[in-house]
């Protein structure tokens, strides 16, 4: 092969393996962009389409404390004849095992709830951020608002007529 045609192709495949590389950059940085994407969307984006049915007993609903004890927020609905009520349950970062209505005194008419964003929880509707530690301890305002709960061994309790209280912010 002459110098120049070894040239040529020393300068071609150079070339291709910078494109190819580049390419591979791209690509993974389309897939990193769609993924982070993706995460926000399921991690990050309101409150979980996934609502857990709270089981009544009696006038009262009874979670195990073993389920909501992660850290993590555990949203709940309660059927009543005034309508769905929605709330969560979460492990605070202090240790207390809170209890809030799924909506606060402002925003609840855009029925959009809270998202849990680490040791805070934040407003769908303002993006207002509380720290988990201050749910049932600070009310109004864009707070979560409280819900009366209390612990019964290895259940958390909640009264049914507490959160039939909170049927207003749902439209009840």
């Amino acid at each position: 092969m002459s110098n120049e045609r070894q040239e040529k192709k020393k300068q071609f495949t150079e070339v291709e393996k910078k494109g190819g590389f580049g390419k591979i950059a791209v690509i993974l940085l389309a897939l990193v962009v769609v993924a982070g994407v993706a995460g926000f969307t399921l991690l990050g984006q309101g409150s979980p389409d996934g609502y857990a049915s709270a089981k009544s007993v009696g006038d009262e609903v009874r979670v195990n404390l073993a389920d909501v004890s992660d850290g993590q927020a555990h949203y709940f609905t309660f059927d009543s004849a005034q309508g769905e009520i929605k709330f969560f349950v979460v492990k605070s970062i202090d240790g207390i095992v809170r209890a809030a209505f799924d909506a606060c005194d402002v925003c609840y008419k855009s029925k959009k709830g809270y998202r849990q964003e680490g040791d805070n929880m934040v407003c769908n509707n303002c993006n207002q951020k509380f720290r988990t530690d201050r749910v049932n301890e600070v009310k109004g305002g864009c707070n979560p608002a409280p819900l009366s709960r209390r612990i019964e061994g290895t259940q958390v309790v909640i009264s049914g007529q507490d959160i039939l209280k909170g049927a207003w912010y749902f439209g009840g």
